[in-house]
């Protein structure tokens, strides 16, 4: 057995999120979004180096001693499955283990609003997970996915780095290719599959002009493409799109997000009440004729007013889902703060006055000091 797996089975029997593992500290548990060191020494580079080490190919421990960062996923020899990225920085060698569960979740068990069910029943054009790293993309990623192989017939291609959650073929044909591994890239990835006779891509990363482009083509050709961006909201992942791509192309690219675009989900973890785990708050754009008219006419700022309106399609702003989670008491106002826009309309619920920031009249944030 690997003596990295020591850490790893005293996290799970924790149930943290991730094992952090860096010279100078001890090794470093991610329990319920809190970072908190367990009772060990000091880790040092060469003890550290050569626990990493047991765990890599040679072509691995190549790329690492080239300077490059790996990302691969794991199995413990006793149980569990990781998404791993090994790193070197200032004082030596780092990792980061996220413990992937065994089973995927469905879009129940993880309190997933019903309009979600709603985009799996998609036959073509783009939706988008997106948030921060760390919000829990790719498990709401990997429950559509799993909604899809259970209730239709398809041939679903995922393209992911590394992979995560392994789905067995149920009605679906479901085909899983790495990032390095498989392919060279995820836009040499989506150019393969649209010749692999795909009805559902899933595209791990929407990471540069050349992948974007491939995943439009795609969405645009009559297949359903899911994607994540590191994007904070609505307007700010309509908006990445557009300035990702080179300007000549700006008006084609407002003139695909305006039809092709189905829906963009941007999600937030947040503490429960009790806090012994997170809770997912979703903001939901569902595409319709007035954001298509306002995205081909730059008028994106005004998304925000379509998304209060629209509950009868079950969008919804980040702000209400998350007051309206804390009205039922599902999570804790002391962490939704963090995450509100307008935080005055916070103030109120939370308990702890050192969460509150100083906001002026109007309820923008205030630099203290």
């Amino acid at each position: 057995m690997a003596r990295i797996d020591a850490f790893l089975k005293l996290g799970l029997a924790q149930g943290c999120s991730d094992v952090h593992l860096a010279v100078g500290v001890p090794p470093m548990l991610r329990m319920n979004g809190d970072l908190l060191p367990i009772k060990f020494r000091q880790l040092s580079d060469t003890e550290l180096e050569g626990y990493v080490r047991e765990i890599l190919t040679t072509q691995q421990i190549e790329r690492l001693e080239e300077g490059h960062d790996l990302d691969f996923s794991y199995v413990a020899e006793e149980g569990g499955r990781y998404r791993v990225n090994v790193f070197r920085k200032v004082t030596g060698i780092g990792a980061v283990f996220r413990h992937i569960p065994g089973n995927v979740p469905t879009l129940s068990q993880l309190g997933m609003p019903k309009v979600l069910v709603d985009f799996c029943d998609y036959h073509q054009g783009m939706v988008l997970v997106t948030g921060s790293t760390g919000t829990g993309k790719s498990t709401t990623l990997a429950a559509m996915i799993n909604h899809l192989n259970e209730t239709r017939n398809l041939n679903i291609i995922s393209l992911e780095d590394p992979i995560e959650f392994v789905h067995p073929s149920k009605k679906c044909q479901v085909i899983q290719r790495e990032l390095n591994t498989h392919v060279r890239s995820f836009a040499d990835g989506v150019r393969s599959a649209m010749r692999e006779d795909p009805d559902v891509i899933l595209v791990g990363e929407l990471r540069d002009a050349e992948t974007i482009m491939m995943a439009m083509t795609a969405a645009e050709t009559g297949h359903l493409v899911l994607g994540t961006l590191h994007t904070t909201g609505a307007v700010k992942t309509i908006d990445r799109i557009v300035d990702a791509l080179p300007g000549e192309l700006r008006e084609q690219t407002k003139a695909f997000l305006s039809m092709s675009l189905k829906a963009v989900v941007t999600q937030v973890l947040v503490k429960t009440v009790d806090g012994k785990g997170r809770r997912a708050i979703l903001e939901i754009l569902v595409n319709n004729r007035a954001i298509s008219k306002m995205i081909t006419t730059d008028q994106t700022h005004q998304i925000p007013s379509q998304l209060q309106t629209g509950a009868d399609r079950g969008m919804q702003l980040m702000d209400s889902a998350l007051l309206k989670a804390i009205q039922s008491k599902e999570i804790d106002p002391d962490d939704a703060i963090r995450f509100a826009s307008d935080k005055k309309k916070f103030q109120r619920f939370v308990t702890n006055t050192d969460a509150v920031p100083l906001v002026d009249v109007g309820g923008n944030e205030m630099l203290s000091g």
